[in-house]
Formats: structure tokens, sequence, C-alpha cells
């Protein structure tokens, strides 16, 4: 594909459409994901409340980007939707030259992290979060450019795949939800009728105090909010632990992190995860075998119910902390159906499980035919011309 390599500045026009603020007027006003994700509407601009004297009205076909967030690929082109909408001086916008380049052409270029990180090599700021990226930068930067005939075969290529990427998302999406209401209505029927008993019963606390040696590390353990499980978290040394108190926790504890319990910060610690410790903020509990299940008392805690008992057991605190009393915890009242029941459920979980990872991988592999196909595309075409 022979292509000629032009500066931006051939091809945008850094435009400006200034609108004078009107403190009794409303003004819809728009915002840019990073890592290239388009725009989205922001709650429309109050004249009387914002301390702007000028906003700036863009159109559709626009490129524009951010100029805080450029360098994680805040760059997006202004669609249908958004046209006449107003933003802030922090988002430079430009009109398309659609005689030899096309705006949608230009959206797909601007997909690639590497492009971002080459746009704002050089960039000034304050640490990686400031590093404003002045559209001078964005207008030298020079790209390969193909024929309009070829610009549309590369974008009509690679929107056909978005297409299918997209769809293959939501059936994905669609399969979980399925999965996860199957999963609700067995355990319904799994804890009909079953009496309430309190966690000291079913699953006490169990605590396993470290002795500190200041020449060894620790390697922490976390827990995810939202029900996602744990993670490792970097070796905390001896020296540095003070008079912090850790605990050991075993494979098949039931974690839960006591400042984000009330948001699903409750799992199961894995093989993986045993020998690892935790802070105070760290409950460990260990249910009785001819009692409770360990995964299903997690399950329980990650439905509406036992959320619930969970955000009323957490006091409020400053932001999102809401701190799990400890006597609070182990007074809550669980249901305990039959052991076998329990073991019933669990088998449904570990099947969802199995389909769960299957979905998971097959949509790891779906996220990167896009990346894929930019880099054939963009610097496959190149090389091989």
């Amino acid at each position: 594909m022979p292509t000629t390599k032009v500066p931006l500045s051939d091809l945008l026009s850094l435009v400006s459409d200034p609108c004078r603020v009107d403190p009794r007027g409303t003004y819809p006003n728009l915002g840019i994901y990073s890592f290239a994700r388009g725009v989205f509407g922001k709650p429309p601009i109050d004249g009387a409340q914002t301390s702007a004297n000028t906003l700036y009205r863009v159109r559709r076909g626009q490129f524009i980007y951010s100029r805080l967030f450029a360098f994680e690929g805040a760059y997006a082109i202004v669609p249908e939707e958004m046209d006449g909408v107003f933003v802030s001086n922090e988002y430079p916008t430009f009109d398309v030259d659609q005689d030899h380049l096309l705006p949608r052409y230009l959206y797909w270029l601007f997909q690639r992290r590497d492009v971002w990180r080459q746009v704002a090599v050089g960039a000034k700021g304050m640490g990686d979060r400031r590093q404003r990226v002045h559209p001078d930068k964005v207008l030298s930067y020079r790209i390969d450019l193909p024929s309009l005939g070829e610009q549309h075969r590369i974008v009509e290529k690679l929107d056909r795949v978005a297409a299918l990427v997209d769809e293959r998302r939501s059936a994905i999406e669609v399969a979980e939800r399925e999965t996860q209401a199957l999963l609700l209505k067995a355990f319904q029927r799994a804890i009909h009728g079953a009496p309430l008993r309190p966690m000291a019963e079913v699953a006490p606390l169990v605590r396993r105090p470290v002795e500190i040696d200041l020449d060894a590390a620790y390697p922490e353990l976390g827990v995810r909010s939202f029900g996602r499980g744990t993670f490792h978290k970097p070796e905390l040394p001896g020296v540095e632990v003070g008079n912090k108190k850790l605990f050991r926790i075993c494979a098949g504890d039931l974690v839960f992190n006591i400042v984000f319990a009330w948001e699903g910060a409750v799992a199961v610690a894995q093989p993986e995860d045993d020998g690892r410790v935790g802070s105070h903020r760290f409950l460990t509990c260990v249910p009785a075998p001819e009692t409770a299940t360990v995964e299903f008392l997690r399950f329980y805690f990650s439905t509406p119910e036992g959320l619930q008992k969970l955000g009323e057991a957490s006091p409020g605190g400053a932001g999102r902390n809401r701190t799990l009393g400890l006597k609070k915890l182990e007074s809550l009242q669980v249901p305990v159906p039959p052991i076998g029941r329990q073991h019933w459920f669990d088998r449904l979980q570990t099947k969802a499980h199995e389909a769960r990872t299957i979905r998971a991988n097959t949509a790891q592999d779906v996220e990167a035919l896009i990346p894929a196909m930019l880099h054939e595309i963009f610097d496959g075409g190149a090389k091989a011309a």
C-alpha cells in the first residue's frame, strides 16, 4: 500500500467557536473517555454556576482531544448526536480536510497506544496525570496517508469487524447475566425454609497472629470489591511493619475486607493465597465443615440480602470507608440449609465458574482482535510498503 507521510497540520485546522456564557443559560457539555473510548454526555453547564466566561461549540466530524488526558488516549471524533455541544478550552478541536482524510480513518489511527505516546513525547506537566499536550504536538505528528479509496477500504473493514466484536461482547454480557440469574434462583431454592444462625456459630472468626521478624518479608493479600476475588500485594519488609499487626491467611478462609465489605469485598482465599498475610482490616472466618461450605457463604454475601446485612453492620465513615465491626460480623444471621443442599449448590457454582472461564478466555480473544488488526494495517502495511 503506497502511502505518503504527512504532518497532521496539512490535514487538520485548529478551530474555535467561542460562546460568551450567559448566566441565564445552560450549555450541553461533553467529555472524552481515556483509552480512545469516545465521548460521553456530561451534565449541562449552568451559566450562573460556572466560573468560565467563554465556552466553545463543537461540530460533528471534528477531531477533539483532552489536553490533560491525551497521553492516555483521550482522543475522539465528535459524533452526530453531540453536534453543537460545548466544551472548555481544555479540549482543542480541529476541522478535518475530508478531501484528503476521512475522520473515521483518523479515529482508527488514534485507537493505537503507540500513537498517543508518540504525540505526547516532550509534553510538559507535573507528573503523568498532568501532562497537557499542546495542539502543536498533535499537528506536528506525521501519519501515513493512503488514498481516499484505500482509507475507505480500511475503515469499512475495521468498522465491520468492530460491529462483530460488539455483537460478541454483548452476547457474552447477556450470558453472564443469565448465569447469575440462574444461580440466584437456585440459591433461593437452596435456602427455602432454612434456619438463620449467627456467623459466630456457622463460620467462627479465626485469627492467626504473625510474629514479626525484622529480617523477613511478608506477602500481603488484598480483596477486591464487588465480589471480584483476591489479589496479591507486594511483600512488606519486616522492618517496615512497625506497629502494624499482621495475620496469616490460609486457603479456604472466608476473607472480609472490613472497610469495603459493604460493597462486596468478600472472597474465598485460594490455594495460591495460602500463607499470605493481612492487616487487622482483613477478618478471616472458617466454616464448621458439618454446618456450612465457604463457597455457599461467599455467595450469600454477594446477594442483595447479604450485601444489605453487611451494609447495616458497617457504620458510615469518610468517603467510601464504612468499617464492618467484628462483633457485628459475628452476630450476622445467615441461612443454613442442610449441608447436602449446600454441596448441590456449590456444584452448580463450579459449573458456572467453568462456563465463565470459557467466556473470559473468549472475551480476551475478542478484545485482542481489533488491536491486532490495527497493528497489521498501520504497521504491517507500512513495513510492506
